[in-house]
């Protein structure tokens, strides 16, 4: 029995499988941040501390290959563009995550897949809290 496959959908599943073996992840974990979010006026005026961890899936493999740090997704403008968006004040951690994702997709377009986590420090919620957390991925 013979099993006639269109070309194009056996070119998509090669172009697929050579792009997933060309994926990496880069992590940067626990940027610390003093910052002025938050629903309560008070913390958008006495500020906080918060953590920022961010999980980045693109192409390493140029990178990886050549050594070259124009070949990669580079770590310092990320932390650079994360540390610009937690100094812009919100009221809500998710407004501040998801600025974070399109300030990143808009400046790495190679990027496949990402996630950031935004933590509160010891939030104001009436008890003892080690931190208030939201994560959104795209």
């Amino acid at each position: 029995m013979i099993i006639v496959v269109p070309i194009s959908l056996l070119l998509s599943l090669i172009f697929n499988f050579a792009q997933k073996n060309r994926m990496g992840i880069i992590e940067l974990e626990g940027m610390h941040f003093f910052a002025y979010h938050g629903h309560f006026e008070v913390e958008r005026v006495v500020g906080n501390e918060f953590l920022v961890d961010i999980t980045i899936e693109t192409d390493c493999m140029e990178a990886a290959e050549s050594d070259d740090l124009q070949d990669a997704l580079n770590y310092q403008v990320v932390f650079e563009l994360i540390k610009r968006e937690m100094q812009v004040p919100s009221f809500l951690l998710e407004h501040v995550a998801k600025r974070i994702l399109d300030a990143l997709y808009a400046e790495f377009p190679t990027i496949q897949k990402a996630k950031v986590k935004v933590s509160k420090l010891n939030p104001p919620m009436g008890g003892q809290i080690a931190k208030a957390s939201v994560t959104l991925m795209r």
